[in-house]
């Protein structure tokens, strides 16, 4: 979900900015440049974690600035098809939740809740299971599986997940059904076992 990336730039640096120390003048444009960008290649930009600048550049006839290669590490979101991962509910609508993964939010279409009917509940910002009474509200915890992601360039791209498989949904809901399904636990077997080796 979330990637490390080297990437190799030439960085302007113009002359207003000559007295300040080079790499702090190079980490600063490649924020600008990087910070929040949103990419197929590389996912969501979250972060410009460091930056290595040659000190000697190009200068080109009528620009006075100076031209310096760089290579710097960026640190994004980069979710994929298939991976189950956690997040928070952010919003609740008509047509499903907003699900908070890492920085962006990814939807979780009222289809894809439960395997019950759906019923929205305006004033309260609730979701509600018509035949199971489940409800889900903005702060609950959902495990979910990535079925979509578009990452167009510069826009945040759109995420699309699903909670109707084994083991998936709101996290109470999980544990819930975990406890049912567990077997009892043979507790007089163990110690019948340690008696007879004796």
């Amino acid at each position: 979900m979330f990637t490390i990336h080297d990437i190799d730039e030439v960085i302007r640096i113009p002359p207003h900015e000559f007295g300040k120390p080079i790499k702090d003048v190079a980490l600063e444009q490649l924020r600008l440049e990087y910070e929040g960008l949103t990419t197929e290649d590389l996912g969501h930009v979250i972060l410009v974690i460091e930056v290595d600048v040659e000190p000697l550049g190009r200068i080109y006839p009528r620009d006075g600035a100076t031209y310096h290669r760089a290579r710097c590490r960026l640190l994004a979101f980069s979710p994929k098809v298939q991976e189950v991962v956690e997040g928070e509910v952010a919003e609740i609508t008509d047509f499903g939740a907003f699900i908070r993964i890492g920085p962006l939010d990814a939807l979780l279409h009222v289809s894809q809740v439960m395997d019950d009917f759906i019923t929205y509940d305006e004033r309260h910002s609730v979701l509600m299971g018509k035949k199971t009474g489940r409800r889900l509200e903005v702060g609950d915890r959902m495990r979910v599986r990535v079925i979509a992601v578009s990452f167009g360039a510069g826009a945040t791209g759109k995420i699309g997940v699903t909670a109707r498989q084994p083991l998936l949904g709101k996290v109470e809901w999980i544990e819930e059904e975990l406890r049912r399904t567990a077997r009892p636990r043979d507790v007089g077997r163990g110690e019948a076992g340690a008696g007879a080796s004796g």
